[in-house]
């Protein structure tokens, strides 16, 4: 992993990680600041959380899962947000953010509403590592429907517009960020670099100034917290440096593994590669020698045939002319 280039002005403060922080930003409305600011960064917009809604998410006991931490909140228009920070490696991941969005379509729709009672939802998902191939550390993706022959974009209708309060039908359909963490690489350029800074190294430059790192700062310290936290802060961290650690070995037994049947499938190949061509090979050495030799065999011996013949033809005129006499 390639670090961060060190910001001026660091100071060297470690905050909170932001997976064990969210839930404690998020415990009342006084605390929202900091998750207002990275969403209004993210969406280059002003956000508001109004409230926290119920998901599998939103626990705080000890059967927490330390590999993932997920939240729903509602802005002030009660449009869904979903925020996920996932710290390992799951093949599966971007199914998971299909079912989550769907999940919370289905959880919030009463059943005798109307379709049209569906509110927007954003997936935001940070993970922390290498999430399909890409050059970048933000994406986003949305909904289009595009013409098969003409090639230009469904629209809604002026009266779909009104009804809806929409401009575009991927307005009605989720929208997903995915922000790859280690990915980010740089010296912090834009509110939303900053942000991305601070998630990956757990600092926050005093010349930063991005919307919500305050909240972070004055609130998220970790010698500011309780003895009883912090204890149970410096157990998280050691269980996603566990968890980081399990998974690299498992990789790299995969790897080892990968490499040893590879290494016997390619003998194994490569075996009966070379006995084929060798046979091939000697097959086709050996007619050329016994082509010629056996062209040289049978020259000699029609060599010594006829002069073999020579002679007894020699002995039959020396025969015939004794007798003539």
């Amino acid at each position: 992993m390639e670090a961060v280039k060190e910001e001026k002005n660091s100071g060297g403060q470690n905050y909170i990680r932001f997976d064990w922080a969210i839930k404690r930003l998020l415990r009342n409305k006084a605390d929202f600041g900091a998750v207002n600011g990275l969403l209004s960064c993210l969406f280059e917009k002003q956000i508001f959380i109004t409230t926290v809604l119920e998901s599998e998410g939103n626990q705080e006991d000890e059967n927490d899962k330390f590999n993932r931490v997920d939240v729903l909140v509602e802005d002030e228009n009660g449009e869904k947000i979903i925020i996920e920070i996932q710290n390992n490696y799951q093949v599966d991941y971007y199914h998971r953010m299909l079912y989550g969005v769907s999940k919370v379509v289905c959880d919030y729709l009463k059943k005798g509403d109307k379709y049209d009672k569906i509110k927007k939802i954003y997936s935001i998902s940070i993970v922390y590592f290498e999430l399909g191939h890409g050059n970048d550390y933000v994406y986003f993706g949305n909904t289009e429907f595009r013409g098969k022959h003409t090639k230009d974009i469904l629209e809604l209708t002026p009266t779909q517009k009104t009804r809806y309060n929409r401009e575009k039908v991927g307005d009605i359909f989720p929208d997903y960020c995915v922000l790859r963490v280690e990915k980010f690489d740089k010296i912090a350029k834009t509110p939303l670099d900053e942000w991305i800074y601070y998630l990956k190294t757990t600092k926050i430059p005093d010349n930063f100034t991005a919307q919500g790192l305050d909240e972070i700062r004055t609130k998220q310290k970790v010698e500011d917290l309780p003895e009883e936290e912090r204890k149970a802060y410096y157990r998280h961290l050691d269980q996603v440096s566990y968890e980081e650690g399990v998974i690299e070995h498992n990789r790299s037994e995969a790897r080892m593994e990968g490499i040893t049947e590879g290494e016997a499938i390619g003998l194994e190949k490569g075996e009966a590669i070379g006995l084929e061509k060798g046979e091939a090979i000697g097959l086709e050495k050996g007619e050329a020698i016994g082509l010629e030799k056996g062209e040289a065999i049978g020259l000699e011996k029609g060599e010594q045939e006829r002069l073999k013949l020579e002679q007894r033809i020699a002995e039959l005129e020396k025969q015939l002319k004794a007798q003539s006499k």
